[in-house]
């Protein structure tokens, strides 16, 4: 009898589940898919550092994925917890005619277990044929060969996702349980007769209370843009302790003056049923500060990570090719007091000179007297230069104007030439040109061995001789050769190509090159292969570990959002009716409704988007090292991605709450 009426009640509350369906069809469907992608992995054929990478996201992938399992265990519980609000009166009905508690209890039991596998077989569904288009996006960003393709099934992320899922119900029965044990017949049968008592709140202190946490934002938005590169990491969390006490405040004051601030255009407040809808607004805000701060707080993460992850992925792969001209190159680090030529130190450890050509081979020297906060002078050296401040006291790499040049011809960048008296700086990295440029415009001087030497032009020339997957060259000095005479060189350097055509043969050359050993010197080996497969890899982790836990995030504050809207729909049915038996009609109804929905889903978002442009700013200045790209394309994607699912839970918490405060027949 209990499974029949749990049946029938999940049947005949389909519209009110729908919400809840959604939201855990969609939460089993990504949980599958990002813990599926081990699976995805063996029909691809890729090298052996890209595998690595691969296995390297999948394991930070399933420690995110206990962190979601929290996330969406609490929205579940969350969303559960109004559900059976909603369900009160029923219950006292249901005691009325003689059903106890335990027999509640059961009949809940079943309806979370029947939901339950409903919505995970769903879910996993929908999950297994994601998965496979998931698939090609793996093979495209890693850049895989995909001619083995099959359609996979990944039973450990089955396994997983039903353990997860199964401890998350689990809770879930436990909670309503409590729950019902709790319950009186009087509070249940008068339900629908209770409202949420509502304290009316010191308009005075609203408005100061807005005011401060309009100054606390401002205050934390400066401190993370403008001085993010002085702040030490206590500071930095500080200043994101101050964003979230600040959104608290915001929707505090926020709730307990505006009604006020509309009531003073009388001809808005007036028209139509806003009266009516303002009030519903500020009494929902008012007794949601907390939940609203909360999905405020959760949109801003999933923009700023949405945008960010993607933007850092377009840097990743943008400029590979340029920076990686050549297949291979060497560095030697610490060998000041090594007599044979690099070269030889190479052959001796077991390289086969045979496997290289177009071989180059240049030297890089640091001098003391020529450090970072000499060569901009002191006046720019005292500037505010707190993203570079360790760089000052460095010394700068120098180059002789022969050896740049064999590099710039390989590279085919600009070669130069100097006189007896002049210098030049190349560099390529964005936020230290502007800095050389004002040195070399004042006409700074450096003097080597006793001989001084001027700027040859007064801005810098783009260049580099270090590969690398981002503009990094914060400068290297060219002079004559004859300044540098009689100096040891800190660092000697091979630049080669692979002497094949063959890609077999290519592999074989680079795995000989990542077994050889070199004993008693630092050297770093350089691969283009290498450097490329690595900026790939960075892109391809942040922007899964992005989009995982940003779908996760929107997903779960569109739901709350959506959740506390339709509960509060059922509340309000009589007041509806009342708006009905003084003359408004439903068109009326519902417009007012939407505009409610409306608002109560664009309230966080909007100061949720505010918080992202600051946040947005503060990610790329501190991954600035990573180069800078445009972020038109990733906020498009990202605006897209909102207007479906957080605009689809929208939508369809309208149509739901439109058919809850219908007129019944």
């Amino acid at each position: 009898m209990l499974f029949k009426l749990s049946l029938k009640n999940i049947k005949k509350s389909f519209k009110d589940y729908a919400i809840y369906f959604l939201t855990l069809i969609l939460g089993v469907a990504i949980f599958y898919v990002f813990n599926a992608m081990e699976s995805q992995q063996a029909m691809m054929d890729m090298n052996e550092t890209k595998k690595q990478i691969l296995d390297l996201m999948n394991n930070l992938l399933g420690g995110v994925s206990i962190f979601v399992s929290f996330v969406l265990g609490f929205l579940i519980i969350y969303a559960n917890k109004f559900l059976i609000k909603k369900r009160k009166k029923e219950f006292g009905i249901y005691m009325t005619l003689g059903m106890g508690k335990s027999g509640m209890s059961k009949m809940l039991l079943i309806e979370t277990i029947l939901i339950g596998l409903i919505s995970l077989a769903a879910g996993l569904l929908v999950g297994i044929f994601a998965s496979q288009l998931m698939s090609v996006i793996v093979a495209k960003m890693f850049e895989a060969d995909m001619t083995s393709y099959a359609f996979t099934f990944s039973s450990e992320a089955l396994i997983k996702t039903i353990i997860y899922f199964g401890i998350m119900y689990l809770l879930v029965m436990i909670l309503n349980t409590f729950i019902i044990s709790k319950y009186k017949l009087i509070n249940l049968i008068n339900a629908s007769k209770q409202n949420e008592r509502v304290k009316i709140k010191n308009p005075f202190i609203s408005i100061l209370v807005f005011a401060i946490s309009i100054a606390i934002l401002g205050f934390a938005y400066y401190q993370v843009t403008e001085n993010i590169m002085n702040l030490e990491f206590r500071e930095f969390i500080g200043c994101i302790a101050l964003g979230i006490i600040g959104t608290i405040m915001f929707f505090y004051g926020v709730s307990g003056f505006i009604l006020r601030l509309v009531q003073i255009n009388k001809k808005l407040y007036l028209k139509g049923l806003n009266m009516f809808v303002l009030r519903q607004i500020n009494s929902k805000i008012n007794t949601t500060v907390f939940s609203m701060s909360v999905i405020c707080i959760l949109l801003f993460f999933t923009i700023t990570i949405f945008s960010t992850a993607m933007s850092l992925n377009q840097v990743a792969k943008k400029d590979l090719k340029e920076l990686t001209p050549m297949d291979l190159q060497i560095k030697e680090y610490t060998g000041e007091n090594e007599t044979r030529t690099l070269q030889k130190v190479l052959t001796d450890s077991g390289l086969n000179m045979n496997d290289l050509k177009d071989n180059i081979e240049v030297n890089e020297y640091l001098i003391d007297t020529v450090l970072t906060k000499d060569v901009l002078g002191k006046e720019l050296a005292n500037k505010n230069m707190a993203e570079f401040k360790y760089h000052l006291e460095m010394p700068e790499t120098i180059m002789s104007i022969s050896d740049y040049n064999k590099v710039a011809k390989t590279y085919g960048k600009e070669t130069f030439t100097l006189n007896d008296d002049e210098y030049l700086v190349t560099a390529d990295y964005e936020d230290m040109v502007k800095y050389r440029n004002e040195a070399l415009e004042n006409g700074v001087t450096i003097t080597i061995n006793g001989k001084t030497y001027k700027p040859k032009y007064n801005e810098v020339k783009d260049g580099f001789v270090d590969m690398g997957a981002n503009h990094s060259n914060t400068g290297i000095f060219i002079f004559p050769d004859k300044a540098l005479e009689n100096i040891k060189p800190a660092h000697r350097l091979l630049m080669a190509n692979y002497n094949t055509n063959d890609d077999d043969e290519y592999q074989k050359i680079e795995e000989k090159i990542s077994d050889i050993s070199v004993d008693n010197i630092a050297i770093g080996f350089y691969t283009k292969n290498g450097i490329y497969d690595s900026a790939i890899g960075i892109g391809a982790i942040v922007t899964f570990i992005g989009l995982y836990l940003g779908i996760i995030f929107l997903i779960s504050s569109a739901a709350i959002l959506a959740l506390k809207e339709l509960s509060d729909s059922s509340d309000n049915k009589e007041r509806y009716n009342t708006l009905r038996k003084i003359g408004a009609d439903e068109k009326m109804i519902n417009k007012s409704l939407f505009k409610q929905i409306g608002i109560f889903f664009l309230a966080p978002l909007l100061l949720a988007i505010i918080h992202s442009i600051f946040g947005i700013k503060c990610a790329n200045l501190m991954l600035s090292a990573f180069g800078k790209s445009g972020m038109l394309t990733s906020i498009i994607m990202t605006a897209i991605l909102i207007i479906i699912i957080y605009g689809g839970y929208f939508l369809l918490t309208y149509l739901s709450s439109k058919e809850v405060i219908k007129e019944r027949e």
